[in-house]
């Protein structure tokens, strides 16, 4: 499997396997490339960003040695848009319970709601259940009942910003074909966010270099979407505008010498910066590197704040805030943010990959969204593994031609997908059907 994480400032990209031995997912292949045609995390020129594509695809399959042939990409951008719909379906009095069929269903209807002709549906994400006017249920499979609703939030994006994505890929290499395109927020939240951390309520704010992606997650699903328009990108640029250097030296001292906060920052050293055609180097202190640095970088972070604030869960966000993304190498972000947003502060490191491999190559924030992306990617395919062939039915209660619980494919978020049986012994153990459900709804739905 190729993850595929295409940002405004660069490109991953990783091949991936299963190791045997541990049955974990294992890195087997590292691209990385200069992105280029993209703003703000859109698309803006086919070719130059298929060219970058291509590069990081090239240098991964050279790693690995391995091809590859389906990719799992991420999106992002201020394109994406999130509402809250409210659906409502019947159940057959003569039946009276809530399936499995009958959630499926309801989801389906969400799916069919009218939206803008140039946006496309990314993700459908359940927030509650109710059945007969009880609110607030988890989980409706069993319960009896002859009225379901649901609150649904439904993460629609451009409809081009979508297709270019494919088509990017496809022209950069055109035997990899695009399986799936997901949120890059939620992608990242596979890599560093934990269960625990998404139940008792968790932000997830991603600086990249175009645009802050922020993800919110409480009860264990996400609650509010919001991407904010600025990034790393302008930290480059303040410094470029200040100091009056080209920016490739700008992006240098950013990276290099990047702090953000001057109350932590202990040497305050003489920083030399070459000058332009061949003028004299210019010296530059690092503390005013950092005044720079700081005060774009805490103007981001009140509009983290601000956006936290709007989105109603500002003070239920008991896990507080985790920062990926390549801005949050700055030295000093996490003090800063901490000062800012008044809420405990975490660098999110990704994990929950095989360690042999490639894992340490990974271990770093700028791969959060590309080892999330391969992780989704595993969870599928681990999610095929464990189905088995129909088998013949032997409850007598199920009419021929009506579909028990078991026989949903929770592997896919793809309503299309083909129905199997699984036998009780092959259930994975310690999983709950609707556990299966609810991971069934998060992986997307592939038809849109």
């Amino acid at each position: 499997m190729l993850a595929l994480d295409i940002g405004t400032t660069k490109i991953c990209a990783l091949i991936t396997t299963v190791n045997k031995n541990t049955g974990d997912l294992e890195i087997l292949g590292i691209g990385k490339s200069v992105s280029d045609g993209l703003n703000r995390g859109v698309i803006t020129n086919i070719n130059k960003t298929a060219k970058a594509i291509s590069s990081a695809i090239n240098k991964a399959e050279q790693q690995s040695g391995q091809k590859a042939t389906s990719a799992i990409c991420g999106i992002a951008g201020d394109h994406v848009q999130t509402v809250t719909s409210h659906h409502i379906i019947s159940i057959p009095s003569h039946i009276g319970e809530v399936s499995v069929k009958d959630v499926e269903r309801l989801i389906d209807e969400a799916s069919k709601m009218p939206i803008s002709s140039d946006q496309k549906i990314i993700h459908l994400f359940p927030q509650e259940y109710i059945v007969d006017g009880q609110d607030k249920v988890d989980d409706p499979i069993g319960m009896s009942g002859v009225r379901l609703e649901a609150h649904i939030n439904i993460i629609t994006g451009l409809s081009s910003a979508i297709d270019n994505i494919s088509k990017c890929v496809t022209r950069a290499n055109e035997e990899v074909k695009v399986k799936e395109i997901i949120l890059e927020p939620f992608a990242s939240s596979y890599s560093v966010l934990s269960e625990d951390e998404k139940n008792v309520g968790v932000a997830l704010v991603d600086i990249g270099g175009g645009t802050t992606d922020i993800a919110i997650f409480k009860d264990g699903v996400i609650k509010y979407i919001n991407v904010i328009a600025v990034g790393g990108n302008l930290l480059t640029d303040d410094l470029r505008e200040v100091l009056q250097i080209v920016r490739n030296e700008a992006e240098i001292l950013k990276k290099d010498f990047g702090h953000c906060y001057l109350k932590k920052m202990r040497d305050d050293i003489l920083l030399q910066v070459p000058g332009v055609n061949g003028r004299k180097p210019k010296e530059i202190q690092k503390s005013l590197l950092t005044k720079i640095l700081e005060a774009r970088m805490r103007e981001i972070l009140e509009f983290v704040d601000n956006s936290l604030v709007l989105s109603g869960f500002k003070d239920k966000l008991g896990a507080g805030v985790v920062f990926t993304g390549g801005s949050t190498l700055l030295q000093g972000i996490d003090y800063l943010a901490e000062e800012v947003l008044k809420c405990s502060v975490k660098i999110g490191i990704p994990s929950g990959i095989s360690s042999s491999g490639l894992a340490p190559e990974v271990a770093n924030p700028i791969f959060a969204t590309s080892v999330g992306l391969a992780l989704h990617g595993f969870k599928n395919e681990l999610g095929k593994e464990l189905i088995i062939p129909k088998e013949k039915k032997k409850d007598e209660d199920i009419d021929e031609g009506e579909e028990s619980p078991d026989e949903i494919d929770y592997s896919h978020g793809d309503v299309n997908n083909k129905k199997v049986k699984k036998s009780k012994e092959e259930k994975v153990k310690g999983e709950s059907t609707w556990s299966q459900f609810i991971n069934w709804i998060k992986n997307t739905f592939d038809k849109f």
